[in-house]
């Protein structure tokens, strides 16, 4: 990448994996940094927080599968739109006010979503969570980055942390919290949320600016680019596998919201560990290309597997955890190469590149509860498959325009 700007004109981080550097400065950073990752932690929750209280919600709303799948589906439609505003938002507003906007927003619509009455009333209310949850995914790198203290490796190592965290606790605090009720998960997210932007507002003291104001047409701009257009695609792809594992398997698992949380849990340890600690050693050994080509491709032979498997619960479980391996490697790895492909600032990539992605992830849950209906249980899976089979396809028709990744 061209540029050595991070979100919005913040310093990106070089060298940011050594564990040298990590040992250093990991611990000694600000309150403020601490604040804004224990934020992240609760805000990276909410993606599989709702996993294992899907059925549960079916079953008491007298939803059909593909109606409830519509929580990820609004989720990440609203998140996909609202990343194409976050840079002009907070190149305009400020890295902090963005930040608490999108805790504010969390605050208030997870709240809403575990009072409501209807599907229909928790999908619109997810949605407004998938708006709050952009504001401050795409601000908080920033941030953490601006305020560190002892250079910014370690800083960006406690970011992938949290993320790892919370992703992995998620499932298993939706799963305990779903026990008790299905509005649960809803009420600890805001109630943590809330936390969240208390400690931010106190800690968070000097937070430096853009350094100029960006517009909302430069992600569009930005897909002209035919390398970042084919990692958009190769994302966008790849997202029908990954929705379709997470949204609709816990409907075949036959399992309460308690046990459905395990499963998911072991799901997001896998898949935080391989992200952090697997996917750049892949990487550095067969490089970018080859890396994805091999992981995409065992990602849809074991949603294939799935499909072929769904009487045996023992054989799903296992999958699902080593989809959670594959994920972890593929995420990081199609991340760093979404930075490397395109000469634009990371912001601009990352907002054009996250804008077509979460397009495949709002149109894979809910189309993979129809499948079912239409034709049988096996098809959403087979359909998962065959859409991370094409992320493959375009990565390889593509690969001219990757010679530098």
């Amino acid at each position: 990448m061209s540029s050595n700007a991070d979100s919005n004109g913040a310093p990106a981080p070089s060298g940011t994996h050594g564990h040298g550097a990590f040992s250093l400065s990991f611990f000694r950073q600000p309150l403020a940094v601490y604040a804004v990752a224990f934020a992240c932690v609760i805000a990276f929750m909410g993606l599989g927080l709702v996993d294992p209280i899907l059925p549960a919600i079916s079953k008491q709303l007298h939803a059909t599968p593909s109606q409830v799948e519509l929580l990820f589906s609004s989720y990440n439609l609203v998140t996909g739109l609202a990343m194409v505003i976050t840079g002009a938002v907070s190149s305009r507003i400020g890295f902090k006010p963005t930040l608490l906007t999108g805790l504010l927003i969390i605050v208030i619509f997870s709240a809403l979503g575990g009072s409501s009455h209807s599907i229909a009333e928790i999908v619109w209310f997810r949605a407004g969570w998938g708006l709050g949850n952009a504001l401050f995914i795409a601000t908080a790198l920033a941030v953490i980055v601006g305020v560190a203290s002892g250079g910014t490796a370690g800083a960006i190592i406690l970011y992938e942390a949290a993320l790892g965290l919370g992703i992995s606790v998620g499932p298993l605090l939706g799963g305990e919290l779903g026990s008790i009720s299905w509005r649960g998960p809803f009420y600890g997210v805001s109630t943590l949320m809330a936390l969240a932007f208390i400690l931010v507002s106190v800690l968070l003291k000097k937070v430096p600016r853009a350094t100029r104001r960006s517009s909302v047409m430069e992600p569009f701009r930005a897909l002209r680019h035919k390398g970042l257009l084919t990692m958009g695609i190769t994302a966008f792809l790849y997202n029908f596998g990954f929705f379709t594992l997470l949204a609709y398997t816990p409907f075949v698992l036959n399992m309460d919201a308690h046990h459905l949380g395990y499963v998911f849990f072991g799901w997001g340890v896998a898949l935080a560990v391989t992200s952090v600690f697997v996917a750049p050693s892949l990487r550095v050994r067969f490089g970018t290309r080859a890396t994805l080509y091999g992981v995409l491709g065992l990602i849809a032979l074991d949603l294939f597997v799935m499909g072929l498997g769904l009487s045996s619960i023992p054989l799903l479980v296992v999958c699902v955890i080593a989809a959670g391996a594959l994920l972890g490697i593929n995420n990081t790895v199609i991340t760093t190469a979404v930075m490397d492909v395109s000469p634009f600032e990371r912001p601009i990539a990352s907002a054009a590149y996250s804008f077509v992605r979460f397009m495949g992830g709002a149109i894979a849950p809910w189309l993979s509860g129809k499948l079912a209906v239409w034709f049988n249980p096996h098809v959403p899976f087979y359909v998962g498959a065959f859409g991370v089979s094409l992320a493959v396809l375009t990565l390889i028709i593509g690969r001219r325009q990757l010679a530098n990744v």
